[in-house]
């Protein structure tokens, strides 16, 4: 990254693909925000930048960078290798830490361990500039994207009528289209990832859940 592109980064704002920290307090926080960069689109962390966008500065490059390092080695499965720059910006130190998109997503950060040790890891993606939990029907398609086998589908009466429905209503969740054609929401879903992954339809994220519109 250079110095225009980093002054770009803090003009624009926090998004999709930009996250302002003014410091990295913990591995298992900042491991949700890399995890969700890498399942999405990839992403730059700026650290010691506030959520107004002023410089506020870091004290030191290498705690910043040891904690990110940290929650990419032993936080988030697979493990992620982020890319680490360091900028000078009204006489303050910018750690700017950019994530690539991910090769073997779904990526997934450890939220918690079980009263058994067992740890419990969640996928997490960018809707706008919150990273929010991947829903079930994302995690789905993470997974069957990175299946370099072609997807054979065969448009039938449930594909003819769904698309007849999102012409009317613009889109559907996986509960509207198995409660359209009467079969379970487990089906539903891997009918609709399959069309996505055609190319027919494309998924859609917000805060609150996941909807299916036409390409």
């Amino acid at each position: 990254m250079k110095y225009k592109e980093f002054k770009e980064l803090v003009e624009s704002g926090e998004g999709v693909s930009v996250e302002f920290k003014r410091k990295c307090t913990s591995p298992e926080k900042i491991a949700k925000e890399i995890c969700a960069f890498s399942n999405t689109k990839g992403g730059v962390l700026l650290v010691g930048i506030d959520d107004d966008g002023s410089v506020v500065g870091i004290k030191s490059e290498k705690t910043e960078m040891d904690i990110v390092q940290k929650a990419c080695e032993f936080y988030i499965t697979p493990e992620i290798f982020p890319e680490f720059k360091l900028f000078y910006e009204d006489g303050k130190d910018i750690l700017a830490v950019s994530i690539p998109e991910g090769t073997k997503k779904p990526y997934k950060s450890l939220v918690a361990i079980d009263e058994n040790d067992k740890p419990d890891y969640v996928a997490f993606i960018r809707v706008g500039e919150n990273s929010v939990p991947a829903s079930s029907e994302m995690t789905r398609l993470m997974k069957s994207q990175m299946d370099p086998k072609p997807v054979k589908l065969r448009i039938g009466d449930k594909e003819k009528r769904l698309f007849d429905y999102l012409e009317k209503y613009g889109r559907a969740s996986v509960k509207d289209f198995a409660a359209l054609v009467n079969i379970s929401t487990r089906r539903a879903e891997r009918l609709l990832i399959r069309l996505v992954r055609v190319g027919v339809l494309q998924i859609n994220s917000d805060t609150h859940h996941d909807y299916f519109t036409l390409t």
